[in-house]
């Protein structure tokens, strides 16, 4: 079950305070317990679940859009995907840290940032009351590969007590998708050259079937195609659009 709820009143059941201007969707887990996911920009969302706050690629600045990351909560962990300036910030780390906070981060972006938990494709761990599973993300399509080789990168997948969301940071659709199901909510990235087209996006989500699709890191793509072909199929997936993820 998912809506979409006013941030105010978000904001309220995460224990923080003061009004930032991003929707929060919210689910239930099956023990009841609500998550709600703040979708700030592009790659960058933030997730809290029984007061524990994650918070995934944030960045302070993108484009002309800045993101004042001291008006929220400190996070209890933090999650980067990759090491390039639209997912690895050390400024919004340093805003969003505490002195208990994890930082996971992919091998190669831990050795630059100096610090932090290497988090490589396949490890499996647990933060506070949520499990994680660190999977490939790379690019598939030649003369794109440089862009996310093969190994480098993390997208993490994370069980909120059987509540399982997907979060694909920079990646094509990719063979090792058949094996991340099942899956309530897939955040997929959708922009080339650097990501998926729509059509890699709609196979994506086929392949991995969630019960909502969000796409993020959008920039300039028509993000309203992916939801037209996989309502026109009758797919069964509930699409969610947000401008703010662009």
């Amino acid at each position: 079950m998912t809506k979409l709820i006013p941030f105010m009143l978000a904001c309220a059941l995460a224990g923080c305070t003061g009004q930032l201007p991003y929707p929060v969707a919210e689910f239930s887990s099956p023990t009841g317990d609500k998550l709600s996911i703040t979708l700030i920009r592009h790659g960058s969302i933030a997730l809290t679940y029984k007061g524990f706050n994650i918070q995934v690629d944030p960045v302070t600045r993108l484009g002309d859009k800045e993101i004042d990351y001291a008006a929220f909560p400190p996070a209890d962990c933090i999650l980067i995907t990759h090491e390039h300036g639209d997912h690895y910030d050390p400024d919004a780390i340093g805003k969003l840290s505490g002195e208990r906070t994890r930082i996971l981060l992919n091998p190669a972006t831990r050795d630059k940032f100096g610090g932090g938990e290497a988090v490589s494709n396949g490890d499996t761990l647990r933060v506070g009351p949520v499990g994680l599973i660190a999977v490939p993300a790379y690019n598939i399509t030649e003369g794109h590969l440089q862009f996310h080789p093969k190994g480098r990168d993390n997208g993490y997948i994370l069980d909120f007590d059987g509540l399982r969301v997907y979060v694909s940071g920079d990646t094509e659709d990719i063979e090792e998708m058949a094996g991340f199901g099942p899956l309530d909510v897939a955040f997929l990235s959708a922009n080339q050259p650097y990501t998926m087209t729509t059509t890699q996006c709609v196979e994506a989500a086929m392949t991995l079937r969630p019960k909502v699709l969000i796409p993020y890191h959008l920039s300039d793509t028509d993000m309203q195609e992916i939801k037209t072909v996989l309502d026109s199929n009758d797919s069964g997936i509930e699409v969610r659009l947000y401008e703010e993820l662009r």
